[in-house]
């Protein structure tokens, strides 16, 4: 549960480990791990513990393995509405603690380059991608990637992320909306994403848009 900031010792704190997070995505990889170190020093700064009912938020700007590790380590999702997605491609993800007022802010940093831990990495991954690597190619891939995460979580967290306080207007608690019946499909849908086409209401696949180019 999301605590104020005092002065406890961040070592008592209980944060899930980099194995759970692993299962919880499938596999290892330096994404995820990006995700699990970030999400772990933000949490020992303010001093708080995984999520329960919304006291912490988290705006994530990628869609990428880490987040995986962010909704482990933090219990911020979706579907609790405290899991906040920016389409900016950026290794940032920002850490609110609601009763604190507290935020940490977590950016890869451009100096740290994970290329560099194991370059033989970049020429196995095309074939385990394509799905054209042999099964020897594919265990090597997989062998390396885990001592590159190994490599990442041994590596002083100040290497590789600028993580400091910042001052952010904390989001709202998710609301819950009236349904409304879509007039096309017949589904149900929010009456927040509602559309209005000829006088009904319809959902956001069966609006029919209207542009002239701005």
């Amino acid at each position: 549960m999301c605590q104020k900031c005092s002065n406890e010792n961040a070592n008592a704190l209980h944060i899930p480990s980099f194995e759970e997070a692993a299962k919880f995505h499938g596999h290892v990889c330096p994404g995820l791990t990006i995700g699990y170190i970030a999400a772990k020093a933000a949490l020992e700064k303010l001093h708080t513990e995984r999520d329960v009912d919304e006291e912490l938020v988290t705006i994530v700007e990628n869609d990428a393995c880490g987040v995986d590790a962010v909704q482990v380590l933090t219990g911020c999702t979706i579907g609790k509405g405290n899991l906040i997605y920016r389409d900016h491609a950026k290794q940032v993800f920002t850490f609110i603690c609601r009763d604190s007022g507290k935020a940490v802010r977590a950016a890869l940093r451009a100096s740290f380059n994970i290329d560099a831990i194991d370059p033989e990495v970049n020429k196995l991954r095309p074939k385990v991608m394509s799905g054209k690597a042999t099964g020897e190619e594919t265990e090597e891939f997989r062998k390396r990637m885990d001592c590159i995460s190994h490599t990442m979580r041994h590596t002083p967290v100040e290497e590789m992320f600028d993580i400091r306080f910042v001052d952010v207007e904390i989001p709202q608690k998710a609301r819950i909306f009236n349904s409304l019946k879509c007039t096309k499909c017949g589904e149900m849908m929010a009456e927040s994403r509602a559309r209005v086409q000829n006088g009904e209401f319809v959902c956001i696949p069966c609006f029919e848009g209207y542009t002239r180019g701005w």
